[in-house]
């Protein structure tokens, strides 16, 4: 009943992308199909979307440099990447961009749907949260917003960020299972997505700096903790 979803897809390689939009089309999803970055981010510019599907290697511009200027324009758009290797640095880099998923070639339509639904079921749910904002010594954090903010300056964080954040101020002062972060957030515990999340606690850890009362500590073996005054004055 809800309105229908609307994905960017972009990938060079012409028959794997006219064989996945049919997909996503049949099972639902508004997809539009761009072959090069350039083109991809003239047509994301112009058009409003819920997730974007990239490709890590493509002529013109790389899904990396596309996934950046996507960025730019929107912080918390969802994006997943497709990567036909499984080298390391380019996950990374992907996460670094601020990913919130990746599927390396070949890949079932099953998966990249699954991985979709997952995505989607998350963003929806942030939404539907009854809180909505968090008081962290200093700093206010609005989930609705997304946004992070001491005194008069305001940081706008990823949609990443957001979740990982708001799972720590859930379970304020108390051990945030590394586990069930993963699969909260990141639908998998693999190698690649401990190692994004780790890229992602730093990034926290500096976003709340600013405040010495506050800090994010590594409980070895079992996850995170977020330590903050119990009472915001």
């Amino acid at each position: 009943m809800g309105e229908q979803v609307k994905i960017f897809f972009c990938e060079d390689d012409e028959n794997l992308g006219m064989l996945l939009r049919e997909y996503l089309q049949a099972k639902g999803y508004d997809t539009n199909l761009f072959a090069d970055g350039d083109t991809g981010y003239k047509g994301f510019i112009k058009d409003t979307y819920d997730l974007c599907i990239l490709d890590v290697m493509m002529p013109k511009k790389d899904g990396i440099t596309l996934a950046r200027e996507i960025r730019a324009v929107n912080q918390s758009i969802p994006i997943i990447f497709l990567t036909a290797k499984t080298l390391k640095e380019d996950v990374l880099e992907g996460f670094k961009v601020g990913a919130d998923d990746y599927l390396t070639k070949p890949f079932s339509m099953e998966e990249l749907l699954f991985r979709i639904e997952a995505i989607l079921r998350r963003v929806k749910g942030k939404k539907a949260k009854d809180v909505s904002f968090y008081v962290l010594g200093k700093y206010v954090f609005d989930l609705q917003k997304q946004t992070l903010t001491f005194d008069d300056e305001v940081t706008k964080l990823t949609t990443k960020e957001c979740e990982l954040l708001s799972l720590l101020c859930a379970h304020m002062n108390e051990v945030l299972e590394r586990n069930y972060t993963l699969k909260a957030i990141w639908v998998d515990d693999n190698y690649f997505n401990a190692r994004s999340m780790d890229v992602y606690i730093t990034k926290l850890r500096k976003l709340l700096k600013k405040d010495s009362d506050i800090e994010i500590i590594n409980i070895h073996g079992k996850g995170y903790k977020l330590v903050a005054p119990a009472d915001a004055e």
